[in-house]
């Protein structure tokens, strides 16, 4: 794939723990802050409300550089909040989808430049209206599409996956979503490749928690990678979304799947030992690539 801007649409809310602190996230947003640290530039597709929330996304946007002009501003809903609650260091979600990420537009949406690839996630698309908005850019851009499946009860069907997937080019998700939509028991690497030739993927790629990540394909050609040392685990919130963000770099940079997949687990390794799904610090963004480049 040659270099270019990636565009990534879907949510931007606030994570709100049980100490009383907030943390600026959503998967697509959390993808999108990594792949600016990276340098890669996307342009992130979402809406706020008009109020103070909505007001303190944008200003910390700008102050890592990351571009505003697709981020639209919604009159009536209210910017996007999730209760987390740590079970056992894992995090479980109280959402409530009603609100502004939910009603992105299509008539306000970004149309002058194709990116290199689209992302998106499946939370953002419970409502009609940021149903509508993707259609329209999957129709206008007609580019390869990464699909970031996060399945929140009940937010989300089997049937609405399964027409996402049908159109998108790579998949991701974890072992818990693998067993949702394909059942449990068996070889996950086997669950995912049928996944692959039953939907047309040209890849899957399934992180297993502690134990690592696989990626296969419809032929069955998978990869393999697992932590290289023992993770101190602060928070495991948005460690798939470090994942998905050096997945995607390797693919705008060219990297073969071996190394995507080491990188993408060095990566999310180290996210987990820290509060929060992100980094608001260059110096950690760039020591990885630092890393990279040798």
């Amino acid at each position: 794939m040659s270099r270019g801007r990636p565009m990534i649409f879907g949510e931007v809310l606030f994570d709100r723990f049980p100490d009383g602190s907030e943390v600026l996230g959503g998967a697509p947003f959390n993808t999108a802050w990594h792949l600016q640290g990276f340098g890669a530039a996307p342009v992130f597709v979402s809406r706020v409300g008009d109020d103070a929330a909505g007001a303190r996304v944008l200003q910390a946007m700008r102050g890592w550089g990351m571009a505003t002009a697709a981020v639209q501003t919604d009159p009536r809903h209210t910017t996007g909040s999730v209760e987390v609650e740590l079970v056992e260091g894992e995090p479980h979600y109280r959402i409530d989808p009603d609100q502004a990420y939910g009603h992105i537009d299509a008539a306000c949406l970004p149309g002058d430049e194709t990116p290199a690839l689209l992302y998106h996630g499946s939370l953002a698309l419970w409502g009609a209206e940021s149903r509508r908005a993707l259609d329209e850019l999957v129709r206008r851009f007609e580019v390869p599409i990464f699909l970031d499946v996060n399945l929140r009860a009940p937010w989300w069907t089997a049937a609405d996956v399964s027409a996402w997937m049908d159109r998108a080019t790579w998949v991701k998700l974890n072992i818990d979503e693998l067993d949702r939509l394909e059942g449990k028991g068996g070889d996950p690497a086997g669950h995912a490749s049928e996944l692959c030739r039953r939907r047309g993927l040209e890849r899957a790629v399934v992180t297993l928690g502690s134990a690592g990540a696989i990626a296969v394909d419809a032929h069955g050609v998978r990869a393999a990678v697992k932590p290289t040392a023992v993770i101190e685990v602060v928070d495991t919130v948005g460690a798939g979304d470090a994942f998905a963000s050096v997945l995607m770099l390797g693919l705008l940079e060219g990297w073969g799947l071996a190394v995507t997949l080491r990188r993408a687990q060095d990566f999310a390794s180290a996210m987990v030992g820290v509060h929060g799904a992100t980094v608001a610090d260059p110096a950690f963004y760039q020591g990885y690539l630092d890393t990279w480049s040798r």
